[in-house]
């Protein structure tokens, strides 16, 4: 039987917010509710913010969704600060594994698949911060690049995430929506027919221009200005709210709630998963499932969860 649903969803947003060094990318991602700082190079430095410390490998990245997860009030948004440097950890990692001296060591595209997969299951892992109800904002550096388009005679610049060919498409796809800073200039024609550049407003673009990238699924306005309050009704209210001296934090029953009304599995479906696992019997209802293991293995494996419900499904209709 089909799961059908219908209207818009309300769950965590995820966000990638790019732009040229010092245009304010980090003192944005402050502002967002509940942010938590995962700062790989110090661009946080200058911030009153909240930050985990500790994080100077690949393995110390990936294990914090898991240990989020133990305590999802911890933090309303986790900011990663910044993606070209959380790449730079996944080589390293990927070349110590490999023994090898760097990326393009492999030979024929090799290294690279392995840092796509590498990422790819990166970012997975943040999906279940988003499944737990935590925005997740990845900042990035942009830089600038020629481009020649085949149907097009000469060439322009263009800004694109200072990210490998095969982690940029992966972490724009995962996204809700990228932001892309910049200044905004005018050139106006002086009296003596010369044309002068004036202005410097910072601002966001929202939506894809051959210059640059950007994207949202959200109805923004093309061009907002780099403030926080351009970019908040785009958080979800209950996020919004969330802070890590919250006096009423998520239960875990509510955090399973909040997974369930995504779609992906129904509360039936859990329970069958739940009964093959042998810790509670499928006709036990989920309200009855202790905290630990909604908050210790139901939601660090939601991903695996709907998967294995994807199959069955798809299986049934086969069969029908």
């Amino acid at each position: 039987m089909l799961d059908i649903t219908s209207g818009k969803k309300t769950r965590a947003v995820k966000v990638v917010i790019t732009g040229s060094e010092g245009i304010g990318k980090s003192t944005l991602a402050s502002k967002a509710p509940g942010a938590l700082f995962v700062d790989t190079e110090g661009g946080s430095d200058q911030l009153d913010v909240r930050r985990v410390n500790g994080i100077r490998s690949w393995t110390d990245l990936t294990s914090l969704p898991s240990e989020i997860l133990q305590d999802p009030s911890v933090c309303g948004t986790l900011v990663l600060d910044t993606a070209d440097w959380a790449e730079g950890m996944c080589i390293s990692h990927i070349c110590g594994k490999y023994k090898v001296a760097g990326i393009e060591s492999f030979g024929y595209g090799k290294g690279y698949t392995y840092l796509s997969e590498e990422f790819s299951a990166f970012l997975k892992d943040l999906n279940r911060l988003i499944a737990a109800g935590i925005n997740v904002i990845i900042i990035a550096h942009a830089r600038l690049r020629k481009q020649e388009l085949p149907d097009e005679q000469g060439a322009f610049d263009r800004w694109e995430l200072k990210l490998s060919k095969q982690v940029a498409p992966l972490v724009k796809e995962w996204a809700d929506a990228v932001l892309f800073c910049n200044y905004k200039t005018t050139v106006i024609t002086t009296d003596k027919s010369t044309h002068k550049a004036t202005g410097g407003q910072r601002v966001m673009y929202t939506s894809h221009h051959p210059c640059w990238d950007a994207k949202n699924r959200f109805g923004l306005a093309e061009v907002l200005p780099l403030s926080f309050d351009s970019i908040s009704s785009i958080f979800p209210p209950a996020a919004q709210a969330a802070s890590p001296a919250s006096d009423t934090p998520k239960s875990a029953q509510e955090l399973l709630s909040g997974f369930l009304s995504e779609g992906r599995v129904n509360e039936a479906e859990l329970r069958q998963i739940v009964a093959k696992k042998g810790r509670y019997g499928a006709d036990v209802s989920v309200s009855e499932y202790d905290d630990e293991f909604i908050t210790g293995w139901i939601l660090p494996n939601g991903d695996r969860i709907a998967a294995l419900v994807a199959a069955g499904r798809q299986e049934v209709r086969k069969n029908v």
